[in-house]
């Protein structure tokens, strides 16, 4: 008899609910975006609230939609932006300030600080982590020493920090959990990827008292139920898991080797390195992959700030297209574009860069460069920015092994991941749902309650739907990097 999971996937511009069978099918899905706020340049907040009421109103969408009673719903899985930044008050649940999102850059001094301080290393060795403002520690410290009275709060015990993941889960079971995984803990830069604890040195560092923080979870574990004020019935909560995390499980990546890259607001290359945490020399980042039954899974990680952001700012801002669709149709039509580089560096440039100062700019101009050219430009400069990230993870010695699975709303476009396969030169893989955060948020939930017994039976239900070959020659595919590598020297800081 087929079972159902719900996977709330609350991502960065948008919170969505999928409900699957456990044969991995999508039933019924429903999705709202919300605010982005940029009160400052390189600033940018999410209003709690709203990622609270969108998430529950997708959620009684879809199981109203359904038509299942939510006593048929074995279990929810949560997966979720990581590194976003909460702090609320345990009393009321309310935030104290807005959430400050992962591509937010305020704290760039604070980090500056702490690497002239000579840090660098010492934060690093613990994390697996680089010292820059995309980490949960610098923010947190940053909403207790701005916003009025919070240090004070903490200090008396009555706030409670935690990424999007546990905010949804208290506020899911009002109040009743506060938990995170390994996944989501593993990003905040005050955690140990070694011994799986929070670290009383990085802690001290960064000035963060401990009573703000939260117990670690394996990625599929018991995470308490749902109030049955908000959907009739107590539902289990058997997993959290960051989003691109959960992407990797999505796509079965269980594997060493195995690797996949995720094309949403930014472009996630993450790639399976096994029981043991890569220590990498070409600033990517080591995390853990997903914790099960106390066994711990490491990957090395490769995060571009901007990948599907650049569509919503050639839509909503150079208004040169009026849907990301429309790329396609533009790409194919004006074909690979040789001479006009766009480097979306809107929010500095992410691995293995990782330079916070970098600004963007379009490169190779000339009085024939019309609105096509810089479409089909911007969606090349996403696959650019994916060949940084695999030629650094070779340089650290993780070799991918044979084919690199790939997912998110770009994926659906197959212009795009024909131009990626042939810039990488490796065999690409679409799955048959390019919606693998979610699917991964509810295998997870469905192992945390027996749905499954092993990750080897959720690897047999990831199946990829479409493969791409490479068809370029290797001159032009070094000419046409060559040139990219030149446009990023131009706008590094």
């Amino acid at each position: 008899m087929d079972q159902f999971i719900l996977a709330i996937d609350q991502g960065t511009t948008s919170s969505r609910a999928i409900l699957f069978s456990s044969t991995g099918k999508a039933v019924k899905s429903c999705q709202q975006e919300f605010i982005q706020h940029y009160p400052q340049s390189g600033w940018v907040e999410h209003d709690p609230e709203e990622i609270w009421s969108t998430t529950l109103a997708t959620c009684r969408a879809v199981i109203k939609e359904s038509g299942l009673a939510a006593s048929k719903i074995s279990a929810i899985g949560i997966t979720n932006q990581r590194e976003t930044t909460l702090l609320w008050d345990r009393r009321s649940g309310k935030a104290l300030h807005k959430a400050i999102v992962w591509q937010d850059r305020r704290t760039t001094q604070i980090c500056e600080n702490l690497k002239s301080d000579g840090k660098e290393s010492f934060i690093q060795n613990k994390t697996g982590l680089l010292l820059d403002p995309y980490f949960s520690a610098s923010k947190l410290a940053w909403l207790l020493d701005n916003v009025p009275n919070a240090r004070v709060l903490a200090e008396q015990g009555h706030l409670a920090f935690g990424t999007v993941d546990s905010f949804l889960l208290w506020r899911l079971t009002e109040g009743q959990s506060h938990y995170t995984d390994a996944t989501n803990a593993s990003r905040t830069m005050l955690f140990n990827i070694h011994d799986m604890q929070w670290d009383h040195e990085l802690l001290t560092l960064f000035n963060i008292p401990e009573s703000l923080l939260l117990e670690v979870k394996n990625s599929a574990d018991n995470f308490g139920v749902s109030a049955v004020s908000l959907f009739g019935e107590e539902i289990p909560i058997t997993a959290l898991i960051g989003d691109q995390q959960a992407a990797l499980v999505g796509q079965g990546c269980f594997q060493p080797g195995m690797a996949k890259s995720t094309y949403g607001t930014g472009c996630f290359l993450m790639l399976n390195t096994g029981n043991k945490p890569l220590h990498s020399t070409n600033q990517l980042l080591s995390t853990v992959a997903y914790q099960v039954k106390g066994e711990t899974t490491y990957a090395l990680e490769g995060s571009v700030f901007i990948a599907g952001a650049v569509v919503q700012w050639l839509r909503d801002s150079l208004k040169l297209i009026d849907s990301a669709e429309e790329t396609e149709t533009i790409a194919e039509k004006r074909g690979i574009v040789e001479d006009v580089y766009v480097v979306p560096a809107f929010t500095g440039l992410g691995a293995p860069h990782w330079d916070p100062d970098a600004r963007a700019a379009i490169l190779g101009m000339s009085r024939g460069t019309g609105a096509d050219e810089i479409v089909t430009a911007s969606l090349q400069s996403v696959a650019f920015q994916t060949k940084d990230l695999l030629d650094a993870m070779a340089k650290d010695g993780a070799q991918l092994s044979t084919v690199l699975r790939v997912d998110g709303g770009m994926a659906n476009n197959r212009w795009f991941v024909q131009f990626l396969s042939d810039l990488l030169g490796v065999e690409v893989d679409i799955p048959e749902s390019v919606e693998s955060t979610a699917l991964g948020a509810a295998f997870m939930a469905g192992l945390g309650a027996g749905v499954y017994q092993s990750l080897t039976e959720i690897a047999a239900l990831s199946q990829g739907a479409q493969r791409y070959h490479p068809q370029m020659d290797e001159n032009k595919r070094q000419g046409l990097y060559t040139g990219w590598l030149a446009a990023l020297a131009r706008v590094k800081s």
